[in-house]
């Protein structure tokens, strides 16, 4: 049996896995391409268990319990207990600020892992070791190790959920590799969450909107209580600037538990900031003094502050203070090669085809940062939008923040069983935008095409195409365009 382009011998499958994976590698409008580094085998083990994941109860649903979770890291060995962790929740602005925590500890010599949620592009995205995702083998012999455990604890305590199975793996992966530092995201709120098994050292809180409704309602100070629980005893809280109650919220928490506060604005922030051809120049007050002249390849200000954010983590997590700073060299280097892939992200750009950039905003906040970035840092004489977006999400509220800065938008749906149907988030478009401003093009890849020749009606120079309003239609986007999953 030969390869798809007959390029050598394809072992015969002993049942339908091998075939499937194939079918599902050459086909679709965003196949998953098999890593440089796996065979088709090794990659049809990896989906294997990505289907045998998808069989749990979805990580999309919350359960007010950590019982499941704490059954299964105990049997396992405690794997979360063999190293120090920064543990961050909020509503936006975890991921990228993870990456920098990352960044940060790798580059002063700490051998690191971190998790977070959810992908982009591959579920291996969410296991990190040394700043990489683990390959799709060590990821199926994570599983592997773990797997005998399951059924113990599914028959005793109920079904465990696929993101309570992939926390563990994370941290039976740190545990093994092992790692100096976790850094970990929580999936969905923070008190019940099942990170929260673990007490983190430092516990960090990114800015808190509404995001996730229908498992954490719409009190934003009840949401800032369920994230608060992240806060333990002892432990530093890092803490964005955030409404005044909601401040008050997280405050109560750290006295409550004893733990010591370092507030944005306060104890660490963004002392300087200014634009700069491919990101931006910062100087960061951070807990152990200043550093200046720092490169962030990022854009928007909401990444600045995520900067700072991530700063004043790492320095508590190795306890650095004013007579013992950071090396402001290395500080500098984690900055300059930091990459959030998603976050306002070009993955086109060229002599005579319109820059195409890819952000993941899937709630009101994060469009607004969105905008905010847009329109401080890119001076564009059209900008296309692509929309694709979840049913559950607050859809109208995202549109209503992206119509200042976009001429026209085109509405779509990504693979996601959960996307809103591309004619009923067009309707919702029209009424922001306009009929003359929308057009619905329900195939992502052929939205991408129609917004880009919507852009260069207006000419060759100055024109854009932002695809957002979904992590799923970031990390799609990214396919289309040969990004690989990092």
């Amino acid at each position: 049996m030969t390869g798809p382009e007959g390029d050598g011998a394809i072992p015969e499958p002993e049942d339908a896995v091998i075939s499937h994976v194939l079918d599902a590698i050459r086909g679709g409008d965003t196949p998953d391409v098999i890593p440089a580094t796996s065979s088709v085998a090794s990659f049809a083990e990896f989906l294997a268990v990505e289907a045998e994941l998808d069989r749990r109860w979805p990580e999309t649903v919350m359960e007010p319990s950590t019982e499941r979770i704490a059954a299964l890291v105990d049997v396992l060995g405690e794997p979360h207990r063999g190293y120090p962790i920064v543990h961050l929740t909020g509503t936006n602005g975890k991921t990228s600020t993870a990456r920098m925590v990352d960044a940060l500890l790798t580059e002063i010599g700490l051998r690191t892992g971190r998790y977070t949620s959810p992908h982009l592009q591959r579920a291996t995205e969410r296991i990190n070791i040394d700043n990489r995702p683990v390959t799709p083998e060590r990821y199926v012999g994570v599983y592997r190790d773990v797997e005998p455990f399951l059924e113990i604890v599914d028959a005793k305590h109920g079904t465990l959920s696929k993101f309570e199975v992939l926390t563990a793996m994370g941290f039976a992966a740190f545990a093994d590799a092992p790692v100096e530092a976790g850094i970990v995201e929580v999936g969905l709120g923070g008190r019940w969450d099942a990170t929260n098994v673990a007490d983190a050292t430092v516990a960090v809180i990114t800015p808190i909107g509404l995001d996730h409704a229908e498992f954490l309602g719409t009190d934003v100070l009840g949401i800032a209580r369920e994230k608060a629980g992240i806060i333990k005893p002892g432990s530093v809280a890092v803490l964005a600037t955030q409404d005044k109650d909601v401040a008050a919220v997280l405050l109560e928490r750290c006295v409550e538990v004893d733990a010591q506060v370092a507030r944005e604005g306060a104890e660490f922030g963004v002392a300087e900031r200014e634009i700069a051809v491919g990101g931006q120049r910062l100087a960061l007050r951070g807990l152990s003094g200043m550093y200046d002249d720092i490169f962030l390849p990022l854009h928007g200000e909401h990444q600045a502050s995520n900067a700072a954010i991530a700063l004043a983590a790492a320095e508590a997590l190795i306890g650095a203070g004013p007579k013992q700073p950071l090396d402001a060299d290395a500080v500098r280097a984690a900055f300059a090669g930091v990459s959030s892939p998603g976050r306002l992200e070009r993955v086109a750009a060229g002599q005579g085809v319109p820059t195409v950039l890819v952000d993941a905003a899937h709630n009101p906040h994060g469009a607004r940062a969105l905008a905010a970035a847009l329109m401080s840092e890119f001076r564009f004489t059209r900008l296309v939008g692509v929309v694709g977006a979840m049913r559950d999400k607050d859809v109208r509220g995202i549109l209503a923040e992206l119509e200042p800065v976009l001429h026209e938008v085109v509405v779509t749906a990504n693979s996601s069983p959960r996307a809103m149907d591309a004619d009923e988030l067009g309707a919702l478009a029209t009424e922001v935008f306009g009929p003359e401003r929308v057009s619905v093009e329900p195939v992502l890849r052929a939205a991408i095409e129609q917004a880009g020749e919507l852009a260069e009606e207006a000419g060759e120079s100055g024109v854009g195409v932002i695809v957002t309003g979904s992590v799923v239609t970031a990390g799609e986007a990214r396919t289309i365009f040969g990004r690989e999953p990092s």
